[in-house]
């Protein structure tokens, strides 16, 4: 099985940091694609140059499949990260849009009610990318952040985004490319090393955090994700739990008298995220100050009817 690292030409903060990877020794040219400008090979890696926005490039492993006859393991997306506070930023994060209703539109890609299986590298890498970031002296002046779920392409492997942000004039720095270049190499083993995050071999049993509430770089799950050891799956930020306000009754019997996309948002990023930690223990961890009374009852009530359980900070880290 394959490691897909995946960049695309219209945009700097995905071809800078491809280009930098594909400086470093061991890359050959692989097979080609429908679309794609050119593949390259390293051991088990095929990176991948295209042409148009990726959050349009749909099913891009089933591609691959049809393609080359090598079956995906897992999906890496390179791209721009964009805020409105301009910010210097190196972010990493699962996609879907599973909040989303039929027939709304999708301006960055998805389906209704759809999320990729998130990439179990997400929390291994994200602590490695801090290291790096440390030590090429891009922090403070970058900050190295998780992101809340959001945005496509539809994928069904697990997938991740790895984001150089958050305005023109950082997409293009290559200290930041190279850093995210860096992050692949270590991350993926193409230096000689052990590949980080490796799920499969060393990790069956393990407890795996899904976070619920908080704001898009979600702090108060980020805050556990950087012990190490801890394994992270999707992320739902406070906006992508839909949840129409009861009004005066706001402490319903049960979680079905609150309407909104919200449970069915939880139950696709608990079942995705099973998918893509088989053998570990999918707990959910809650920003309770994120929520409002009602909207916290009826979570944790939710939570029970589906048997998913709620885990404290401390139930995540193995040591």
């Amino acid at each position: 099985m394959v490691t897909l690292v995946v960049a695309t030409s219209a945009d700097p903060a995905s071809i800078g940091p491809a280009s930098s990877l594909l400086s470093m020794p061991g890359w050959h040219p692989g097979p080609s694609l429908q679309d794609a400008a050119e593949s390259y090979v390293n051991k088990e890696v095929r990176a991948i140059k295209l042409h148009k926005r990726l959050v349009v490039e749909n099913h891009l492993d089933k591609r691959w499949e049809e393609a080359t006859g090598e079956s995906v393991h897992d999906v890496v997306f390179l791209s721009k990260h964009v805020a409105s506070s301009n910010r210097p930023a190196l972010t990493i994060h699962p996609i879907g849009t599973p909040h989303v209703r039929e027939g709304e539109a999708l301006s960055a890609g998805g389906k209704p009610g759809w999320a990729a299986p998130p990439n179990p590298r997400i929390g291994p890498w994200f602590r490695l990318l801090k290291n790096i970031a440390h030590s090429h002296n891009l922090t403070p002046e970058f900050e190295v952040t998780l992101e809340a779920t959001h945005h496509g392409p539809e994928i069904n492997s697990p997938t991740m985004f790895a984001e150089i942000g958050s305005a023109e004039e950082y997409w293009k720095r290559q200290d930041a490319a190279q850093a995210i270049a860096l992050l692949l190499w270590e991350g993926l083993g193409l230096g000689g090393g052990t590949a980080v995050g490796d799920w499969s071999r060393d990790n069956e049993g393990n407890k795996i955090l899904l976070g619920i509430g908080g704001g898009h770089y979600v702090p108060r799950h980020m805050d556990i994700v950087l012990k190490d050891g801890v394994w992270v799956g999707h992320l739902l930020s406070g906006y992508s739990l839909l949840m129409e306000d009861p009004g005066e009754a706001k402490a319903p019997a049960n979680s079905v008298a609150i309407g909104g996309t919200w449970r069915e948002t939880i139950r696709v990023a608990f079942e995705t995220t099973k998918l893509a930690f088989p053998g570990g223990e999918v707990l959910t961890h809650l920003d309770h100050k994120s929520f409002k009374g009602w909207q916290r009852n009826a979570i944790t009530g939710f939570l029970a009817e589906q048997n998913i359980k709620i885990g404290k900070p401390g139930d995540f880290c193995p040591c």
